[in-house]
């Protein structure tokens, strides 16, 4: 490209302008090179575009004075655009939008910002591309949905069709991926965000106390009035953990009497109560902030005879398999396997053959969830191995029914019903006096479940039912797993076609997520409106979809 000018001021200026561009080469006729980048953005109004034989020539138009009355009077970017006499920032706005693309995040928002009329509306609209196009025009200029699409991971095409699209995302992992890239505040969303202030923190190996963390407005008030339902000590702990106070260490005095297993299976079993109650979401940032903190270095520091040393480790497979189960819940299958596997070789160690067993059952479930049957069957058969060392009829029970479950996926009825008999069996010869405390969960209640599973998936329909009603009548204290039960009932239902009890059923489960953050929850009542998907035409189950989309639930699409 050539720039027809004799002016060595002008050429000058040219140069710095475009010192830090190194995209065009740019031939300056008479005098010297520059390199400037995008010359219809760059170049200031002052240039004329003109084409000719050969290669485009830029004119200048203007003298020199003038060229340098108007620079004196207005302010040019370093891209060489005039900036607005109201600009106070050091870039035009492409330039800005340019450098934020560039490190691949937004720009930064006042609080205020989320308190307009139109992204308030936009949201409250529960309809993503309308915010986005809310939030592209709420910035001054306007933001470019290609820049917007570099944020999101997405395609100018694609932010195009979201925000034109009549029928609104509805797949949570997408919203909330989305939601946390821009910042938007959860005061402002539908749905809950997965990832809470406390889980960016991603300590080292060696770290043993939690940086300070900022808090969203609200989250550290919810979480401190869920840790007060779990007692005074899960206060202060959590309260600890969470505002990122320093923790105190132990004197020797304390560290010669304290049992650090006991005061690790007590909160251990807090922590469970809660995510019974209210779902993995809610209280997984603490117990994986108490695991690094508190567990991880009692575990590396702690010099104690055999015995009370194979009770630390069990203590801390006992929590790592919570944390495991959380982060399963809220949508980490990674981080639940790696929390398991630890888990499995902590109790591997420790020699404790019931807890080995329990591990494996987990995996097996999760498999199974995961839609890997062959795995759960291995799995299911190391645990049953396991439980038949340690002699505990409940974990043999267990093993088995997970071998069900893991066989009815396969397709294999005869095998399946087999090893639904033995889980029968051994559960009849369950002693509740020698059952550990930690498998006080498994209960008439959770192996009619697993019975009702394994029944839907094999197609059979009727039993399953029978077992499903059986399965709610569960204890107090297990919000979560009677919200599972519901859709679980419902989705054996759907597969009898009856589609009104089916809808009315789905619709119960859909109201218990108002208080229970779970993406498996969320998992298993859209699996009931994908069985429902033939029916869309009628009114109850349009109507459930309509309960499930305010809900921030993803529903099949057309």
């Amino acid at each position: 490209m050539m720039i027809n000018t004799a002016d060595s001021d002008v050429i000058d200026l040219l140069s710095r302008l475009s010192s830090d561009r190194d995209d065009s080469r740019v031939s300056v006729r008479g005098k010297r090179a520059a390199c400037i980048r995008d010359v219809r953005i760059c170049i200031p109004r002052i240039f004329a575009l003109q084409r000719g034989s050969g290669w485009p020539m830029l004119a200048v138009a203007g003298t020199r004075e003038s060229w340098m009355a108007m620079s004196e009077q207005r302010r040019i970017c370093r891209c060489g655009a005039l900036l607005a006499t109201d600009n106070r920032s050091a870039e035009c706005g492409p330039c800005a939008r340019r450098t934020a693309s560039d490190i691949g995040t937004p720009p930064r928002v006042p609080k205020a910002f989320w308190d307009s009329n139109e992204i308030r509306e936009a949201l409250a609209a529960r309809h993503f591309g309308r915010f986005l196009r809310a939030y592209r025009s709420a910035h001054e200029p306007e933001i470019t949905q290609a820049d917007l699409g570099h944020w999101l991971g997405l395609t100018q095409g694609q932010v195009s069709r979201i925000e034109r699209a009549k029928t609104p995302v509805h797949d949570l992992e997408k919203l909330d991926r989305w939601a946390q890239a821009l910042g938007v505040p959860q005061r402002r969303l539908w749905f809950t965000l997965s990832r809470q202030p406390s889980d960016t923190y991603a300590p080292s190996e060696s770290e043993s106390a939690l940086r300070p963390q900022t808090q969203v407005e609200g989250d550290d008030v919810q979480r401190r009035q869920l840790l007060k339902s779990a007692g005074a000590s899960a206060v202060m702990v959590g309260s600890t953990l969470l505002q990122g106070s320093p923790v105190r260490a132990m004197s020797e005095r304390e560290r010669a009497t304290a049992r650090p297993d006991v005061e690790i299976r007590e909160m251990t079993q807090r922590f469970r109560r809660l995510d019974n109650r209210f779902g993995g979401g809610h209280s997984r940032s603490v117990v994986t902030s108490y695991l690094t903190s508190l567990v991880e270095p009692r575990l590396k520091e702690t010099r104690v005879d055999d015995l009370t040393a194979r009770s630390l480790l069990t203590a801390a497979a006992e929590m790592h398999q919570l944390a495991g189960w959380m982060s399963y819940d809220v949508g980490q299958p990674d981080l639940g396997r790696r929390h398991l596997r630890q888990a499995l070789r902590l109790c591997q160690e420790a020699g404790d053959d019931a807890l080995v067993s329990e591990m494996f059952a987990g995996m097996s479930h999760h498999a199974a969830y995961h839609g890997a049957p062959e795995a759960a069957v291995d799995l299911a058969m190391a645990a049953r191995q396991a439980a038949a060392r340690s002699g505990v009829p409940a974990l043999q029970s267990e093993g088995a029914v997970m071998e069900a479950h893991g066989l009815a996926l396969q397709g294999d009825k005869s095998a399946c019903l087999r090893a639904l008999t033995e889980a029968e069996r051994a559960f009849n010869a369950t002693d509740t006096s020698t059952t550990p405390q930690w498998l006080s969960y498994f209960d008439n209640a959770y192996l009619s479940a697993k019975f009702a599973h394994a029944f839907r998936d094999l197609g059979m329909y009727p039993e399953a039912e029978v077992f499903a009603r059986r399965s709610l009548e569960m204890s107090e204290g297990y919000e979560r797993g009677r919200l599972f039960n519901t859709a679980l009932l419902a989705s054996t239902l759907a597969g009898q076609r009856r589609v009104e009890e089916a809808c009315a059923t789905a619709a119960r489960a859909v109201r218990m997520t108002e208080s229970v953050r779970s993406v498996r929850c969320a998992a298993y009542i859209s699996d009931v409106g994908r069985r429902l998907k033939s029916f869309r035409a009628t009114g109850d189950v349009r109507s459930l979809y309509q309960q499930m989309a305010e809900a921030g639930l993803p529903t099949p699409s057309a």
